[in-house]
């Protein structure tokens, strides 16, 4: 038995390194610049791309090799991967002028850079003498849509609601509500103004913009011209030196975890994936916290033994085994609709029938994730309170100390060490759910995080981006999966880290709360 349970442990801790080895060595180099491979066929067809992977198949009875090509150009072509057969090459070579270049849409192109245009006729300055000033319009071009006309048509928002307000408050035969029109369009003459040079700045920046292009190549000779705005990153993939991969990668990994995604989430950054886990966590965390202890408490010191209490801790045990997409229903029926719905009705009656809280938010998909697990904090923290001497209960009451004082005092305290880990757990599978969250608030796209200089500055209500929601969607979702396979695994990657860093700093806190309230007892 010593031998079979040894080998059962060595076995299981093999797993899960071959998992977490599989995860990192893949999410490391996912960035990591490719060379361009071209390959020449006996047919006299050139492709030119990365070599994605490489496998054994049977060609006509008789075992054969083949590589996946990423030929990507899907604008071109279509597609982005193409299969050849070994048996089909006639020659391979890795062009020095060959260029991999990652666009705003449609992915990555590989080719050939022909020549830069300004006006459409060809420039003496070189790619990278234009890029950088393209990349700063396009910014600009960005910054402006999503803030500065963004403002004012919240503003116009804003008014529109204001007078549906006091429609709803007062009537239309008001006097104020009189009085609420002729302001509200004199204002929002003033905005439509405002708007309209707004919009004239940004015709005229997108008519600078679309003067710089470059035109691309593919390696059979078809071109196409690009605006050098919408280029993200360009490089000659076989004429790097080790530094100039190292830039590469980096870049990549910075875009990567400050970036918003694009190209179907198979390419771009996870920011507000990112904020969004972090928040959800958080939120869920605080709210499980305190209910999952005062239900503890009352079980353990409060309630009295019998048969009531032992069918309440088996349902509470149970409720730990049913399936997660359970309370998602449950979070979407009651937190949403119910709850929600309720929140709209008496505080945001203007904005009907458009839901503010009724409809999926971070503040339901958190709760939802709270009901989850709350078992798991109840359990922990009774066994953590169990686990507190009855001596030092005895010596409280024996000071004159009340039942709630001695709770406080000298119960909580020295369980508390339990009760962190109890959260720990409930962090660890809260942060990874995501079938409760795809019917509670997450969604594929939200670049806007939950967080503006608009009160009440954190909007709990908005949908949110999710990064195990991510994986789910870029592996299994996206039109493009073999190219989000490498995302994948870089996603999962940063989904470890992170959950092993919220972990980390309340495993610190525990061991802190320790040191100072349990001390060599345990």
């Amino acid at each position: 038995m010593v031998w079979l349970t040894g080998g059962g442990l060595v076995l299981a801790t093999l797993m899960i390194a071959g998992l977490l080895l599989l995860v990192v060595f893949n999410g490391t180099l996912t960035f990591w610049p490719k060379k361009l491979t071209q390959i020449t066929t006996h047919a006299g067809m050139k492709y030119l791309g990365e070599v994605s992977r490489s496998e054994a198949y049977q060609h006509d009875g008789k075992p054969a090799h083949r590589q996946l090509l990423r030929t990507a150009n899907f604008d071109l072509f279509g597609d982005h991967f193409k299969w050849i057969s070994r048996h089909d090459v006639a020659r391979i070579d890795y062009p020095a002028e060959a260029w991999t270049v990652e666009r705003q849409e449609w992915g990555l192109f590989v080719g050939f850079l022909k020549e830069v245009r300004i006006d459409g006729q060809p420039v003496s300055q070189t790619f990278a003498e234009l890029h950088g000033p393209a990349r700063q319009r396009f910014h600009q071009l960005k910054s402006m849509e999503k803030n500065e006309i963004g403002e004012v048509n919240r503003a116009i928002e804003e008014l529109r609601l204001d007078l549906r307000r006091i429609e709803l408050k007062r009537g239309k035969e008001s006097p104020e509500y009189i009085r609420a029109v002729a302001e509200t369009t004199k204002r929002e003459t003033e905005l439509q103004a405002e708007y309209a040079k707004l919009g004239a700045e940004v015709t005229r920046l997108r008519a600078e913009d679309a003067r710089y292009t470059v035109v691309l190549a593919e390696v059979n000779g078809q071109t196409k011209e690009q605006k050098i705005s919408e280029i993200v990153r360009a490089y000659p993939a076989n004429h790097l030196n080790l530094l100039q991969q190292i830039g590469v990668y980096a870049s990549r990994w910075w875009e990567f975890l400050t970036d918003e995604p694009r190209e179907a989430n198979t390419e771009g950054g996870v920011l507000p994936a990112i904020f969004g886990t972090v928040m959800m966590t958080l939120i869920m965390s605080l709210a499980v916290a305190p209910f999952g202890v005062v239900a503890a408490l009352y079980l353990r010191e409060y309630a009295k033994q019998g048969p009531l209490l032992s069918a309440v801790r088996i349902a509470v045990n149970n409720l730990a085994g049913v399936p997660s997409i359970v309370f998602g229903v449950f979070g979407l029926g009651f937190f949403c609709y119910v709850v929600g719905g309720g929140i709209d009705q008496m505080f945001f009656p203007e904005k009907l029938p458009t839901p503010t809280y009724g409809t999926g938010g971070i503040i339901w998909a958190s709760l939802t994730l709270a009901l989850l697990t709350v078992p798991v904090v109840i359990v922990a923290t009774e066994e953590a309170l169990a686990a507190v001497p009855g001596s030092m209960r005895e010596g409280s009451y024996a000071c004159g100390a009340s039942k709630w004082q001695t709770i406080r005092r000298i119960v909580l305290p020295r369980a508390m060490p339990g009760v962190m880990t109890g959260l720990i757990l409930a962090m660890a599978r809260g942060a990874g759910e995501v079938a409760p969250l795809m019917i509670t608030g997450v969604v594929k796209l939200a670049p806007e995080l939950p967080v503006d200089g608009h009160a009440p500055f954190l909007h709990l209500s908005r949908s949110f981006m999710h990064l195990g929601f991510h994986i789910y969607d870029v592996g299994f979702q996206s039109p493009n999966s073999e190219a989000g396979k490498p995302m994948v695994y870089t996603t999962t990657l940063l989904l470890i880290g992170l959950i092993a860093l919220l972990n980390l700093s309340a495993i610190y806190i525990r061991n802190r709360l320790k040191k100072r309230y349990v001390g060599a007892q345990f």
